[in-house]
């Protein structure tokens, strides 16, 4: 099934060029999920480098650093899922 409103010849000119719903719906999905994965993934890797610097320093507060640290990873992954559950909502309304 073919979107109606993409060109299928060359010879087609007009309004009969624009995107479909359906295309920008698809789109916008994308855009959603990959920006909104940018963020949790900079701040998962900050805190993982964050992390092992401080373990680095201080080795017997090891326990403490590793359990904040899991604590901050499952916080930042959190904004990653929502940001899937929004494209997810995108896509299917």
């Amino acid at each position: 099934m073919q979107p109606q409103n993409i060109p299928l010849k060359a010879e087609q000119k007009g309004d009969d060029n624009m995107l479909d719903a359906e295309s920008i719906k698809n789109i916008m999905t994308g855009a959603t999920i990959a920006i909104g994965a940018i963020g949790p993934a900079l701040a998962i890797g900050m805190i993982g480098a964050k992390g092992v610097e401080a373990i680095g320093r201080n080795p017997e507060a090891q326990s403490g650093i590793t359990t904040n640290m899991i604590l901050a990873i499952a916080f930042a992954e959190a904004v990653a899922i929502y940001a899937l559950v929004v494209s997810l909502i995108i896509k299917f309304t």
